[in-house]
């Protein structure tokens, strides 16, 4: 199925592809170039509570924000980490989408602002949304959230580290997690696959934006094949939470991702995998595009309560 047609407009604008910064720009004013760039509005779910809270880092306090759907005590939570290839984006970025998923999941979820590369780079990132799942956990009283019924989130780089803080929980004993929602993840930062090759111009996504955000999160590029950082290449995925994979048809990382939800299911984890035809890397967060977005947003919803009970 070719690209779905809400996308045309958008295709052929300017400036829409994703495309690493001009010499001289950096990471720095790549971000400051794109929070000056006006966006379409996108309406936000009113809550019961939004407010912005602390949590611990692995060497510093982050900045986080708390959803809550309901007045309800003992939540079951979800712990949300953005996406921007580990360099872009931020709480606010992704707010507008962690209202919606909160809404329709009937779950707290506090989305985490993990420091960023290249100025932090691999492990730094992973290690602070590991330590940011743990710190919620023991905070369940205060938070009024379940900790019993905690899940991981995340959207393209932030499914990757929202897949390997489900391995380092399983390996480091805790927190216990019940479940994990993996949105467009890279899983493989040290292969091509088809769709990365077949994608890789036209699709908003490029293959050189991807060759990118690696470099600058990586230190050394050997690291790439690290399962910390590919997860696709962890020996053992045994013991994972059960997970939601969502794959756009028209996203470079499809294959990568679609590969990760076959592995866990080899390896006994029970896993929903989602398909969405037509559809371009990120498009939950273009509900101003296409309906689809609104539906998958609803099918993790759903999910979610699922397998935490909400």
């Amino acid at each position: 199925m070719p690209v779905d047609p809400d996308f045309h407009a958008l295709l052929g604008l300017p400036g829409f592809e994703l495309r690493p910064p001009p010499p001289g720009m950096g990471a720095a004013g790549l971000r400051a170039a794109l929070a000056a760039s006006p966006l379409p509005p996108v309406a936000k779910e009113v809550l019961h509570e939004v407010r912005d809270l602390a949590v611990r880092g692995a060497e510093t306090t982050l900045r986080a924000r708390l959803y809550r759907p309901v007045a309800a005590s003992d939540l079951p939570v979800v712990a949300f980490f953005h996406g921007g290839g580990f360099v872009l984006c931020d709480l606010e970025t992704h707010d507008p989408l962690c209202r919606s998923l909160a809404r329709a999941s009937g779950c707290a979820l506090v989305s985490v602002e993990y420091r960023r590369a290249p100025e932090t780079r691999f492990p730094g990132p992973l290690e602070d949304c590991y330590a940011a799942a743990a710190d919620l956990a023991t905070r369940a009283a205060e938070l009024g959230i379940d900790p019993a019924r905690m899940a991981v989130c995340g959207d393209s780089a932030g499914g990757t580290l929202a897949a390997v803080v489900a391995i380092l929980a399983r390996d480091r004993g805790g927190p216990a997690l019940a479940y994990q929602v993996l949105i467009n993840p890279a899983t493989d930062l040290a292969g091509e696959s088809a769709s990365a090759r077949e994608f890789a111009e036209g699709h908003l996504l490029t293959g050189e934006m991807m060759r990118w955000f690696h470099e600058c999160y990586l230190g050394d590029p050997r690291q790439a094949a690290d399962p910390h950082a590919s997860p696709l290449r962890a020996p053992d995925l045994a013991g994972l939470p059960s997970a939601t994979v969502i794959t756009s048809e028209c996203d470079p990382l499809r294959d990568e991702a679609e590969a990760y939800a076959h592995r866990l299911r080899a390896a006994g984890v029970p896993v929903v995998a989602r398909r969405y035809l037509g559809m371009l890397h990120g498009f939950l967060s273009m509900p101003y595009v296409t309906p689809v977005a609104a539906r998958a947003i609803a099918d993790i919803g759903l999910d979610l309560r699922a397998a935490l009970e909400a």
